[in-house]
């Protein structure tokens, strides 16, 4: 089975350099013309047979647009939602490190400094959906390709579920607006066929 790992477009939190995660800001006009081009260009090349997406503003926009274009019915996944950074939330990058900074030494696996979900935590909640999902979706004959839109932080840790990395790795997958990566899984194997692919963006203004 093929799995298409889909970030969502641009958001207004990006144009004003504000920290997002749980904070639901919405696509600008830009991300909705992003989330337009991946749809149709999914479309063409790797039509899912179902979306599951983040419930948020930025993905939900996202994940619309692309079962729109393909046809493919759409489930919501709470635990496919951006890391949980508590008082973070909508500030400036310049208002969180001025009202939160860091901890001396840097931020730990187990930290919760500002209210945030700590890392254990937040991979913790990717595996718990990693599991579900193989163990419910990837099923022989069941599906042959299935897209998951959801956020960079997230899709960062599913890569870790993916590869079975450790909860702290040096490896970072970086995922632009509408980047696409492509997985797939055969006869127990498991395959990264491309990663942060964005040719649907090509002469974007």
């Amino acid at each position: 089975m093929e799995i298409l790992v889909i970030r969502h477009g641009q958001s207004q939190a990006d144009l004003e350099d504000r920290h997002e995660g749980r904070a639901d800001f919405p696509l600008t006009e830009l991300g909705m013309r992003q989330a337009s081009l991946l749809a149709e260009w999914c479309r063409v090349n790797y039509p899912p047979e179902l979306i599951i997406s983040s419930p948020m503003k930025r993905t939900s926009a996202t994940a619309q647009l692309l079962s729109e274009a393909t046809g493919s019915p759409l489930e919501w996944e709470p635990d496919l939602v951006e890391w949980n950074n508590g008082l973070l939330a909508g500030l400036t990058r310049a208002e969180a490190q001025a009202r939160f900074p860091r901890p001396a030494g840097g931020r730990k696996p187990h930290d919760t400094y500002a209210e945030t979900e700590s890392l254990i935590d937040f991979r913790a909640r990717a595996e718990r959906f990693w599991s579900r999902f193989t163990h419910g979706y990837i099923l022989p004959g069941r599906y042959k390709r299935i897209a998951l839109v959801s956020h960079g932080g997230m899709i960062n840790l599913l890569f870790r579920c993916f590869l079975a990395l450790p909860v702290v790795s040096d490896i970072n997958f970086v995922t632009g607006d509408t980047g696409v990566h492509l997985w797939l899984v055969e006869q127990g194997r498991k395959t990264v066929v491309f990663t942060n692919r964005l040719d649907h963006l090509r002469g974007l203004d």
